[in-house]
C-alpha cells in the first residue's frame, strides 16, 4: 500500500531511509505534493539531486517509477501513445492468409487494427492508465528541453489526468500519479505550467549535509575523508566552472578514493582523480590554473573541523 505521510517528519525519515537527505524546504514541498495531489516542479542546476528525488520517492512508496526523458522535438507519439504498426501489419497478413480479410469489409478490418492490443502506451498514458493499487511516480525529466507545443499539451494532461485516444476513447487515472517535473533551466518554462505545480528550487547541499550524504552513501569512507571530499567539492564549486560538480560526483569521488585505499586528500590525489569529479577538460584546466593547492587547503581545513 502507498505510504501517506501525516507530517513533514514522516517524509524526511522516509527519504532518509532510502538514501536521500533532503533539507527542510524540499521535505515540505514533497509532503505538500503528496498530501495535496499536486505535481512538484523542481528547478536547479544539474547534479543537485532532482531526478534522484523522484527515484527515492518511488522506492519509499514501493511503487513504479515511470520516467519520461524530454528532448527537443518530443511529441505525443513518444510521450503519450503510438500504434504498433508492425503488429498491425502482421495481423493484416494473418487475416489475408486465413481468408478473413476477403470476408470482412474495410471498416471491420480497421476496427480490428485500432484497438487496445495494438496500442503502445508511452510514459504518460502508462502513468494515467495504471492498474496497481499504488499510484506510480511519473518523472517528467528536463521539461526545459521540450518545446512550447509539448508544454501546452502537458498542461492539459496534468489538469485532468486523462488522455483521449480518438480510435478507442478516453483513459482517466483512477488516482492521479505522483508527478515530479525537473528543469535545469536551460530556458524558462511557461508560467501556466508552473502555476499548475508546487515549485521548489533545489540548491546544492550545505557542507554539513553533503558530509552526511557521503557518509550515508559511502559508508566505508571515514569521517575525515567524507569531510575532506565535501570540502574539496565546496572549493571546486567556488571556482567559475562550466559544470560545477553535483552531489552524484561527490559520491563518485568518495567511492573512488575509497576504492584506491586513499584516506586523505593531497595535490597528487586530486590530480590523479580529478576526472571522477570534473567531466570537462576546460574545467580541469581551470582548476589547475586556479591552483590545486587551494582546493587541498580547504579540504584539509574542513576535514580538521570538529575532528
Amino acid at each position: 500500500m502507498p505510504i501517506q505521510p501525516s507530517t513533514t517528519e514522516d517524509v524526511a525519515l522516509g527519504l532518509a531511509a532510502n538514501g536521500y537527505l533532503a533539507d527542510d524546504g524540499l521535505v515540505t514541498a514533497v509532503f505538500l505534493a503528496l498530501s495535496l495531489g499536486r505535481p512538484l516542479f523542481l528547478e536547479g542546476e544539474a547534479g543537485v539531486g532532482k531526478t534522484e528525488l523522484a527515484k527515492t520517492i518511488a522506492r519509499w512508496q514501493g511503487t513504479e517509477l515511470i520516467r519520461l526523458q524530454c528532448y527537443e522535438g518530443i511529441d505525443a507519439a513518444q510521450a503519450v501513445y503510438d500504434w504498433d504498426y508492425s503488429k498491425q501489419l502482421l495481423h493484416l497478413r494473418a487475416a489475408e492468409a486465413s481468408g478473413e480479410a476477403a470476408q470482412s469489409n474495410t471498416e471491420s478490418l480497421e476496427g480490428q487494427l485500432y484497438n487496445e492490443r495494438f496500442l503502445l502506451k508511452r510514459a504518460i498514458l502508462r502513468a494515467i492508465d495504471h492498474t496497481a493499487s499504488e499510484r506510480p511516480v511519473l518523472l517528467i525529466d528536463e521539461i526545459d528541453r521540450a518545446d512550447d507545443e509539448f508544454e501546452a499539451y502537458l498542461l492539459e494532461v496534468l489538469s485532468d489526468f486523462q488522455v483521449t485516444v480518438p480510435e478507442i476513447g478516453t483513459f482517466k487515472a483512477p488516482t492521479p500519479p505522483v508527478v515530479i517535473l525537473t528543469s535545469n533551466r536551460t530556458r524558462d518554462v511557461h508560467d501556466a505550467l508552473k502555476r499548475r505545480c508546487l515549485y521548489h528550487w533545489v540548491e546544492h547541499p550545505t557542507f554539513e549535509r553533503e558530509v552526511e550524504i557521503v557518509k550515508l552513501r559511502v559508508p566505508e569512507a571515514s569521517e575525515e575523508l567524507a569531510r575532506q571530499v565535501a570540502g574539496a567539492v565546496e572549493a571546486l564549486r567556488g571556482i567559475n566552472l562550466y559544470k560545477p560538480p553535483g552531489v552524484a560526483e561527490t559520491i563518485d569521488w568518495a567511492t573512488a578514493l575509497g576504492r584506491l585505499g586513499i584516506s586523505q586528500i593531497d595535490e597528487t590525489v586530486i590530480e590523479r582523480t580529478l576526472g571522477t569529479v570534473l567531466k570537462y577538460r576546460e574545467d580541469q584546466s581551470r582548476v589547475r590554473d586556479h591552483g590545486i593547492a587551494g582546493v587541498v587547503q580547504q579540504a584539509f581545513d574542513r576535514g580538521l573541523l570538529h575532528g
